[in-house]
């Protein structure tokens, strides 16, 4: 059998893991190692699950902020790369939201300001969780984790109702359209119908 891309992927994941524990490098060095790490480990659960989808899916987009009226959504990062908070104006969240974080979207709506925000704290099974945080003049809310476990994610909003649709992370023939309404997260699968060659 030869070598393929899963095999290299893993052995490099191997070095990683030794370079982090073994060796014991500190500050800029492994945080360097941990984030090559996580890159690594989606790339390999991405390739493990390989779908027979040909959905085109937007690329994830990325920002460390978020200004609003209601306060400014951001980002504070440490030294270790899966121990970023989420704060809104320098004050962290409740419930805490803590890994490896992203705002992905933002919307601007009638009396309120929402994002969407990507968590990774190096689970390999489920490398992407997701977090819808609502900011409003009384405050904020935040969304239970959506397992969606995969960067391939389409969101949307409809009123105060946010939906978030991705492939299922077992079976490659469904569609998991997450619906968050501001206070119940709600799941919805769908079989994914393959558009005709031309």
């Amino acid at each position: 059998m030869g070598v393929t891309p899963m095999i290299v992927c893993e052995r490099l994941a191997g070095l990683l893991v030794h370079a982090c524990f073994v060796l014991q490098p500190s500050g800029i060095m492994r945080r360097l190692l941990f984030a090559s790490f996580s890159l690594l480990s989606m790339v390999m659960v991405s390739g493990s699950s390989v779908m027979a989808q040909s959905q085109t899916w937007p690329p994830l987009p990325s920002r460390l902020d978020f200004a609003t009226p209601y306060g400014k959504l951001g980002i504070k990062s440490y030294e270790y790369v899966y121990e970023s908070r989420l704060q809104i104006d320098d004050v962290e969240i409740r419930p805490p939201i803590e890994g490896l974080l992203n705002i992905t979207y933002a919307f601007d709506l009638p009396d309120a300001e929402a994002a969407l925000v990507s968590v990774s704290d190096g689970d390999l099974q489920c490398p992407f969780k997701y977090r819808w945080v609502v900011l409003h003049r009384k405050g904020y809310s935040v969304s239970p984790p959506i397992g969606a476990c995969s960067e391939k994610i389409k969101v949307s909003v409809k009123g105060r109702r946010f939906f978030l649709e991705t492939p299922n992370n077992q079976k490659a023939d469904k569609i998991d359209t997450y619906i968050y309404d501001g206070k119940a997260l709600t799941r919805r699968s769908r079989k994914f119908v393959q558009a005709p060659q031309p």
